[in-house]
């Protein structure tokens, strides 16, 4: 039993899109958990996201008791599109239902094209305008908490940076499924909100700098504790990583 919210004049070619998945389109993305396609619409890319096939509890839970990440995403974007806050244009998300639970998902947006992620910033310290760049993204970012949008998953792959070649940078949310929406956010959670995205102290530095003159914060207490945070978030990040190589080592 397929659900889907997709409408419009193009509704049978994204079904067929959707039905020959795994036989038709390019990879863009092809991970272990989840697989990215572009295919081409009456001259518009779409970037369609299946996501990996869930176990038996969360095929039920999907059913049930909590929304898909499919259509998180698409509820997600377009909530973000009416608070103006950028994202790649949602068109559609699909649900593939048996006879438990959730079977397969995918959610479809419009593919932005010329784009780089914020991940650039943090690799390359030569990279051009680098310090621009960082303080346009906090703006972007102080005005996403501005509106309550608190984005669980703000790590340096989740933003998409477009040069505009005036100086200026448009910003795009992406991996949208883990969010939540607030009538205010508070300081300590708005400077957690900023500590998945570089481990290096400069940046912080600037970044610091910058929230605290958008938001008219004291700027040591915004270093201090976004540092703090990104400090706790790298210690358990590196905890995790050698957990799991551990792991690997007893399996051998």
């Amino acid at each position: 039993m397929w659900n889907n919210t997709c409408k419009g004049n193009n509704k049978n070619l994204i079904d067929n899109c959707i039905v020959n998945f795994q036989s038709q389109g390019k990879y863009f993305v092809q991970g272990q958990r989840n697989a990215i396609k572009l295919f081409e619409i009456d001259g518009i890319t779409l970037n369609i996201k299946s996501f990996k096939k869930p176990n038996l509890v969360n095929k039920i839970a999907y059913r049930y008791f909590r929304k898909s990440k499919a259509r998180r995403s698409f509820e997600y974007a377009s909530k973000l599109m009416d608070l103006g806050i950028g994202t790649p244009k949602p068109i559609a998300y699909f649900e593939n239902f048996d006879f438990i639970g959730l079977n397969e998902s995918y959610y479809v947006c419009e593919h932005l094209e010329d784009v780089f992620e914020f991940r650039a910033l943090v690799q390359n310290e030569d990279f051009n305008q680098r310090e621009s760049i960082i303080r346009q993204f906090v703006g972007f970012s102080y005005q996403m908490h501005q509106k309550g949008v608190e984005f669980l998953d703000h790590s340096p792959g989740n933003t998409l940076i477009k040069d505009n070649n005036d100086g200026t940078y448009s910003f795009y949310l992406v991996d949208l499924n883990r969010m939540k929406f607030h009538e205010s956010i508070d300081f300590q959670t708005r400077m957690k909100n900023l500590s998945h995205l570089t481990p290096q102290k400069e940046m912080i530095v600037i970044m610091a700098n910058e929230y605290a003159k958008v938001s008219g914060e004291n700027e040591n207490t915004v270093c201090e504790t976004m540092w703090k945070f990104t400090e706790e978030f790298q210690y358990r990040y590196h905890r995790k990583k050698r957990l799991k190589k551990n792991l690997k080592f007893w399996k051998k």
